[in-house]
Parts: structure tokens; C-alpha cells; sequence
């Protein structure tokens, strides 16, 4: 449920130029990089793979948060992985919303999930959006360690999915 403030946001703009404002200042290249590398090196453990996708201002076409995430997965091709186990973490600035979206090879309860975005959401309420981002990844990949089938023993990672996050 939207706040007052939140009401009076969207119908200004203001919450898109807020959105773009928080993607500059919080997501600048050196931001991305450690971001990028943080996936990288976690993502030699097991078959997941996982894609960040931060998008400053959602598009006049799309209102609902999940859906908008759930499009993003798509066009980002985050199912096209071998055993279909890619995840995205779709951040929507302008609205202040989470999204975790799993392939159906990702065993795990959309509750885990929640509890993810939930963490996310509070570091970012405090300011801390890189910290939480790869906070965030860690407890992403904690994930995908148990539900996703390990590596062969001696087989290193192949990674079908970029590890560098998208700016929509």
C-alpha cells in the first residue's frame, strides 16, 4: 500500500526523477564493477546464475512491479541457462520495489525470496545500496548453492548469463 508521499510522488514525476537520481549516485561504474565481480567469483560454486537489473525510472507501459520484472526476465533472457537456472534481482528505483524472479530449475520458496527483498529493502532504507546489493547476492547465492545441482567435481563454472548489471 502507497504512502501519501508515495501517492504524491508518482502522480508529480518526481519518483522517476528520484529513481534516476538514486541509479547515478549509488550505481556508478566502479559500483558495477565490485558488483559484477561479486557475482563472478560467487558464481563458481554452482550452476545458478544470477543477473542484477536496476531500472531508474519504470516505464509508462507497466505499473505492477512483478510484472515489469517478470518482462525484464524475459528480454533479459535470464531462462535461456542449460538447466534453467537463472535468477534475476530486478531493482526499481523510482518505485521502491524488489523483485526476485526464478527459473523453474531454482528450487526455493518464494518465501526466501521475500525475506531477500525484505533485507535488501531495509539496507536500502538506510542508505546502503551497494552493501545491500551484494548482500543481497550473497544470500542469493546461499540459495542457489543448495537448490541448484552442484558443480562436477574438477568442472569449472560455465557462465551463460552476464555478471555485469543491466541498467534499464
Amino acid at each position: 500500500m502507497k504512502s501519501s508521499k508515495q501517492r504524491w510522488q508518482a502522480l508529480t514525476g518526481w519518483d522517476r526523477v528520484s529513481g534516476q537520481w538514486l541509479r547515478r549516485k549509488h550505481f556508478t561504474a566502479q559500483a558495477l564493477a565490485r558488483i559484477a565481480a561479486h557475482i563472478s567469483s560467487s558464481e563458481l560454486r554452482h550452476t545458478g546464475e544470477l543477473m542484477v537489473a536496476v531500472e531508474g525510472a519504470s516505464p509508462t507501459h507497466e505499473h505492477d512491479s512483478h510484472r515489469r520484472a517478470l518482462e525484464v526476465f524475459g528480454r533479459l533472457r535470464t531462462w535461456d541457462t542449460p538447466l534453467n537456472t537463472g535468477v534475476l534481482l530486478y531493482l526499481a528505483l523510482d518505485k521502491r520495489s524488489i523483485q526476485i524472479i526464478a527459473d523453474r530449475g531454482v528450487a526455493a520458496h518464494d518465501s526466501v525470496w521475500a525475506d531477500v527483498c525484505s533485507q535488501l529493502q531495509t539496507h536500502f532504507q538506510q542508505g546502503e545500496f551497494i552493501d545491500g546489493v551484494l548482500a543481497a547476492i550473497d544470500a542469493i547465492e546461499s540459495v542457489l548453492l543448495v537448490s541448484c545441482p552442484p558443480l562436477p567435481d574438477g568442472q569449472a563454472g560455465h557462465n551463460d548469463l552476464p555478471d555485469a548489471p543491466v541498467l534499464l
